[in-house]
């Protein structure tokens, strides 16, 4: 998120994160609970996982504003959400982060969600009401989010998984943080390039080349919000160079290295997603599948 009106101050905001109990692989939730004196608004910009707002509040809640056309509520929003923006007197929400190849399986629609914003109810029908009501009735955010672990880890084994191998180029594209080529990518499972760009796009909605370039710039983002220089944050991400980077940052948010550095849509992560610190070990990410798999 980037400022463009009022930005939420941060230090009114309560902020819930799950017990350990609670966290399934590939998914993040947190909970924000706030009281603004204005509307905020906010510009959304791309990120590596597919979000699902689910909003809790009274009254108008979250008003969205997606190339003119606006929605209220609850809603999902792509890796690449182009010019969306999110505003309103939010008083709580649960956000839940689903890693794309998650998401093809909990939305059953991560291909047609890859670069815009859906209300809930088109993605969910019914089952999106009754997930909020469910919601709403909970007395604290841990019910909360052993409820939403619950609705998502169900939705999720009644659907076919995407492919092992789709899965592992993503976790593997996350591990590297956006420092890798296609080609080793597909030589990993055993495929072609043409194969793994077509089975990759079709089952997470974005080809390869262009999530190594959304998880490399959002790994750059966050170096530049933790206080590091432009050419230092270039230098480490594998950019060519400070005005590549600049291209990269422009790209996906419109706006400056500094501008982004400067931003308070990152100034909360290290409590509400931990695992997005710039000195997070990736190491753990990813996971060994044999060649020639299909």
């Amino acid at each position: 998120m980037l400022p463009t009106g009022t930005p939420p101050d941060w230090n009114a905001v309560e902020i819930a994160v799950p017990r350990r109990s609670n966290r399934l692989p590939g998914i993040s939730m947190a909970g924000f609970r706030q009281s603004l004196p204005a509307p905020a608004d906010i510009a959304m910009v791309a990120h590596p996982a597919v979000i699902v707002l689910i909003d809790l509040s009274e009254g108008d809640g979250i008003v969205y504003d997606s190339r003119g056309r606006h929605e209220r509520g609850s809603a999902v929003i792509g890796l690449m959400p182009g010019d969306l923006r999110a505003g309103g007197r939010v008083g709580a929400c649960l956000q839940i982060r689903l890693e794309p190849d998650v998401a093809a399986a909990v939305l059953d629609a991560a291909p047609d969600l890859s670069g815009t914003m859906a209300p809930l109810a088109d993605v969910w029908g019914r089952d999106a009401g009754r997930f909020e009501d469910r919601l709403r009735a909970a007395a604290s955010w841990d019910e909360r989010f052993t409820i939403a672990a619950e609705v998502v880890n169900r939705r999720m084994r009644a659907r076919t998984p995407v492919d092992a191998e789709v899965a592992h180029s993503w976790r593997r594209t996350l591990k590297s943080r956006g420092q890798l080529q296609v080609d080793n990518l597909a030589g990993e499972v055993g495929w072609d390039r043409k194969r793994l760009w077509s089975r990759f796009r079709s089952q997470l909605g974005i080809s390869p080349k262009r999530a190594i370039r959304l998880v490399r710039f959002d790994h750059a983002a966050h170096l530049l919000a933790a206080g590091h220089t432009a050419a230092g944050v270039a230098a480490e991400c594998g950019y060519a160079d400070q005005s590549h980077l600049h291209r990269e940052v422009k790209a996906f948010t419109g706006h400056t290295p500094s501008a982004v550095a400067a931003a308070p849509w990152l100034a909360i992560d290290d409590v509400a997603w931990p695992g997005s610190s710039p000195t997070r070990n990736p190491a753990t990410v990813g996971q060994h599948i044999p060649k020639g798999r299909s």
